[in-house]
């Protein structure tokens, strides 16, 4: 059965143009169901050399790379987000933290509607802090959760407070972690992320610029998330799981733990090690797209 984007907006219905301004598209400049009718996996993450290193990757995994082939980015009209795409896969960067990627996520899920993609999969593959885990380890989300660890997301709307919820796709996390088995390369957990709205004293670090607490502090607020199911922290799930769920989409958060934040605040690993680290989520989500795709 067909499972179409599910747009809450009925405005939209009354444009006879809808310019995706940050991405440098727009239905009236370009054909939509053309470009991209045929997608049905996004994947999504912070870096655009990162999703430009992903589509070489997906596309070399699904045999369809062209020898010396590269991937032009469909929004190079812009330097606000960059865009690949190779077969069925869709790879978009989406900056740092939760306005950044909630703009592009807003233009994203209009530009699937447009080009009339149906059984859509979005999943943000990225970085994040560990806690109690080893540096290295991948997380699956089960939901996010704020910085008081409920599982929501607040969103401020003509001055009134929105809370939404931001539960992921328990289906897809447990299909996920069957892939992780199967590869059996990296140790990966279901576990809650935290989604902090900044890099330093939202997430308890001591080496901001401003630190007005202690140590101890810290730590006791680091364990209370442990104790309550978290196991990483980043800044954009919550936003992500709550529009992928307004809009009806599965929608999945895959991120490798960078440290163990029990045990620092700095990223002290050397280049080479850092850069296999953010190959696993790719290794992950890229044997789950072939895994669908009867490519295994």
């Amino acid at each position: 059965r067909e499972s179409f984007i599910h747009l809450c907006n009925p405005h939209l219905e009354k444009m006879k143009e809808d310019i995706l301004y940050h991405f440098a598209l727009g239905t009236g400049t370009h054909d939509f169901p053309a470009l991209f009718g045929d997608v049905k996996f996004v994947c999504v993450g912070g870096s655009a050399s990162r999703m430009k290193s992903f589509t070489t990757y997906i596309a070399e995994e699904l045999g369809l790379a062209s020898p010396g082939g590269d991937y032009p980015n469909i929004c190079a009209g812009t330097d606000r987000y960059a865009m690949y795409k190779v077969g069925p896969v869709l790879s978009v960067s989406h900056g740092m933290g939760i306005p950044s990627i909630s703009i592009m996520l807003h233009e994203l899920i209009k530009l699937l509607h447009h080009a009339k993609c149906s059984n859509i999969t979005i999943i943000r593959i990225g970085t994040s802090g560990g806690i109690g885990l080893e540096p290295g380890s991948v997380v699956i989300t089960r939901q996010s959760v704020d910085a008081t660890f409920k599982p929501q997301f607040e969103q401020v709307v003509l001055g009134k407070t929105v809370i939404r919820s931001t539960n992921l796709d328990e289906q897809l996390a447990k299909e996920l972690m069957q892939c992780s088995k199967e590869i059996n390369q990296f140790n990966t957990v279901i576990g809650n992320t935290m989604c902090t709205l900044d890099f330093y004293e939202g997430q308890g670090r001591l080496d901001g610029a401003i630190c007005l607490y202690n140590e101890e502090e810290k730590l006791q607020y680091l364990k209370e998330a442990y104790d309550s199911g978290v196991r990483n922290i980043e800044m954009e799930s919550s936003v992500f799981a709550a529009m992928c769920n307004l809009s009806g989409v599965k929608g999945a958060v895959v991120c490798v733990t960078l440290l163990n934040r029990l045990e620092g605040d700095q990223i002290s690993s050397s280049h080479d090690v850092l850069v296999e680290y953010q190959q696993r989520p790719q290794k992950l989500v890229g044997y789950f797209i072939k895994k669908s795709l009867g490519k295994v």
